[in-house]
């Protein structure tokens, strides 16, 4: 089967199709045949290096991919919840030991606890833009525990993260601030944003205009990291992706977003799944690619601007 390699890190001209051998699924575990893997941001820090001390124990070629959809074809002992020809979107965790790696070979082998059906009417193109970066908006709702009626700032907000974040928030009773650019007002406010500022210098400022005490937290898509601290309440809570660095200011309590400790979580998936086949969570496929041009994908991810997934297709 064919697989996506990064033999080494660098730009996306290192990355390469190799063939390798699929193997039988094990206890608790099924086996996916891929139709579609999203490209992630972290896929980028992946390849060139950025994340290398992650992989230290991981050889090369390294198969990138957080998130996948298709059709089960093997299932190991002990599974009983799904079944060969089933349809199904999973999360992938790519710095696994052997031979597994992530999500964008055309066979993949996960937990069953990893994999759900598709949300009802979704195509398998657009389930695999949604659970692990669904996961990731759960995981950083959950550790910031913000009480019903408070008030949550995602920066980045027209970015597929964002799109998630928004209406789980919403469903938690959250009022929502989101930053976007003056072509993308609409786009965010259609994702259930209360509130859209202008993206930039100066939001910080624009968000205590509208809660003058600051928001009870932030969630940092957009990694803008001290420069929005402002925005925040005295003792309020900051969650940044791909982790946190640094210190706060005023009792602010940051949390490491790392959502490899939830691609298990079979409720949460579930919970995912329930809510985009009700319609109430985007599912926005930006563009497809064939194996042989992933390294173009990447290209594509690290221009910025992306809206929705860019996807592998086998």
């Amino acid at each position: 089967m064919r697989a996506i390699g990064i033999p080494e890190f660098g730009g996306p001209d290192v990355l390469e199709v190799f063939d390798r051998e699929p193997r039988e699924p094990r206890e608790g575990e099924v086996r996916i045949r891929v139709a579609a893997a999203a490209v992630n941001p972290t896929d980028i820090t992946t390849r060139d290096g950025t994340a290398a001390a992650a992989y230290r124990d991981i050889p090369f070629p390294i198969v990138p991919g957080m998130d996948a959809a298709g059709t089960i074809d093997a299932v190991g002992p002990g599974v009983t919840r799904l079944a060969v020809g089933d349809e199904v979107m999973a999360a992938v965790l790519p710095r696994r030991p052997g031979p597994d790696g992530g999500a964008q070979a055309e066979l993949i082998v996960v937990p069953e606890a990893s994999a759900v059906p598709l949300p009802e009417g979704a195509t398998l193109q657009e389930a695999a833009t949604l659970p692990m970066n669904g996961l990731t908006a759960i995981h950083a709702l959950d550790l910031l525990s913000i009480p019903s009626g408070g008030t949550l700032l995602i920066t980045g907000g027209a970015g597929h993260l964002s799109a998630l974040t928004i209406p789980l928030a919403k469903e938690r009773g959250l009022r929502v601030l989101a930053d976007a650019r003056a072509d993308e007002r609409d786009l965010v406010a259609g994702y259930g944003a209360d509130d859209v500022l202008e993206r930039g210098d100066g939001l910080a400022a624009r968000v205590r205009e509208l809660v003058p005490d600051g928001v009870d937290a932030v969630l940092d898509a957009a990694l803008l990291g001290p420069a929005i601290y402002a925005a925040v309440r005295d003792g309020g809570g900051y969650a940044a992706v791909r982790g946190f660095r640094g210190e706060t200011e005023r009792g602010i309590v940051p949390h490491a977003v790392w959502v490899a400790e939830r691609l298990e979580d079979t409720k949460a998936l579930l919970h995912l799944r329930e809510l985009a086949g009700a319609g109430r969570l985007p599912l926005p496929v930006s563009a497809t690619f064939p194996p042989e041009e992933v390294g173009e994908a990447h290209r594509r991810m690290e221009a910025g601007g992306v809206r929705g997934r860019l996807l592998i297709v086998f």
